[in-house]
């Protein structure tokens, strides 16, 4: 998410210009209140999945939308006005709410689409804005990334970048976690293991804490090639939806020592066993990478001024299967459905472009009242899994 990670492929987190914003949007004013969706184009062939849609909007709520009838079926009201990120609890039961100052954090019940809890940093003549947060798996506290701007009497004066503990039951910052060698960084990539005992904190390395005093415990050195002869393996933002907890399926990049050139694979990270499983494809580029839910296909966006291609992958083949042209637009994010059958094309506006994932054919187009902010396409649950 920062430090030295690659943003080939896309994840999560608030500082979208940092990370391969997965479901990041850049946010455009309107003047509308309330969302709706209208489809318009030809019958679709491909039968979209049954997930729903949690998207942020100007008009300062979620927009909750129903993959299968691509209807809005709800609001959730924001109380620190537009939302202008989301970020999911580990069992998926709540949303930590970014406001478009990122000075405030909204706490809202999914399931019972209702406001918990609303708190700031920012005290007197002090803004502190949040850049990243991460919440712990049992929803005790964050991780945030934050940095302070306080307005003098003839310039503002801005802190430095710092990783803290907030505790969610008390409202206080209860720690204040030391940079690596004490090397104050933009940003930080934080993600739990499942049982919530151990932190890792991504850069040039992955580093491991225990959660209990925020300790190093140990270290995954990226730095070392994966064999004789081979670059350093670099990786970004990861899908928490592609893979069970502790796994995670992505694009990542490798550093090619001789012809000193970078070079792109797929590859699975077991965060337990420190292990990186990665299969090189061919040069890298600079394309995303959306995995469907069997794991046989994923897909990419390439894009350059006028030029716009969709990428498919076969994953277990591990090789590029086509790149297709298509009319795309500037900024775009892309998004499988929840069954594979469909691509989600949107970002930067008011509109999700529905694509058949066999043909790369444009089915039609969502439109929605007001522009999004943020998008997250929830799954419906897996059989037998309780975090969804």
């Amino acid at each position: 998410m920062s430090g030295g990670l690659e943003t080939i492929v896309t994840g999560t987190g608030r500082r979208r210009a940092g990370l391969g914003a997965l479901a990041g949007a850049v946010m455009l004013a309107v003047a509308s209140t309330g969302l709706s969706s209208q489809t318009r184009g030809t019958p679709a062939a491909a039968v979209p999945g049954t997930g729903t849609f949690y998207i942020g909007t100007y008009g300062g709520s979620i927009a909750i939308l129903d993959e299968a009838t691509e209807k809005v079926i709800g609001q959730i009201p924001t109380k620190i006005g537009i939302p202008g990120d989301l970020t999911l609890s580990d069992d998926r039961s709540k949303f930590y709410v970014g406001d478009a100052s990122f000075e405030k954090i909204e706490i809202i019940d999914r399931v019972k689409r209702e406001s918990l809890d609303t708190f700031t940093l920012s005290h007197d003549r002090t803004k502190t804005r949040i850049w990243d947060l991460q919440p712990d798996p049992h929803d005790r506290y964050l991780i945030m990334t934050v940095k302070d701007y306080t307005l003098l009497n003839d310039r503002w004066d801005i802190g430095q970048m710092r990783l803290i503990q907030y505790d969610l039951s008390t409202h206080k910052v209860t720690r204040t976690i030391p940079w690596p060698n004490n090397e104050e960084r933009d940003g930080a990539g934080i993600i739990f293991s499942p049982d919530g005992k151990l932190m890792y904190l991504f850069g040039d390395d992955i580093l491991i804490y225990d959660t209990e005093n925020f300790t190093q415990v140990d270290k995954w050195d990226l730095s070392r090639p994966l064999e004789e002869g081979a670059g350093r393996v670099s990786f970004g933002g990861l899908d928490p939806f592609s893979d069970e907890p502790g796994f995670y399926t992505g694009l990542f990049t490798m550093q090619d020592p001789l012809q000193n050139r970078r070079i792109m694979g797929v590859g699975r990270v077991d965060l337990a066993k420190k292990k990186i499983d990665f299969r090189p494809i061919g040069p890298a580029r600079p394309v995303g990478f959306s995995l469907t839910p069997d794991h046989t296909r994923a897909y990419g966006l390439m894009r350059d001024i006028g030029e716009y291609e969709f990428w498919t992958f076969d994953v277990p083949g591990a090789r590029v299967i086509s790149r297709t042209a298509f009319r795309g637009r500037p900024r775009m994010a892309l998004r499988v459905s929840s069954n594979g059958n469909v691509l989600y094309v949107y970002q930067a506006g008011n509109t999700i472009d529905v694509y058949d994932s066999a043909t790369l054919k444009l089915l039609r187009t969502i439109t929605l009242d007001g522009d999004m902010t943020r998008l997250i396409l929830l799954p419906p649950p897996r059989p037998g899994a309780a975090r969804h």
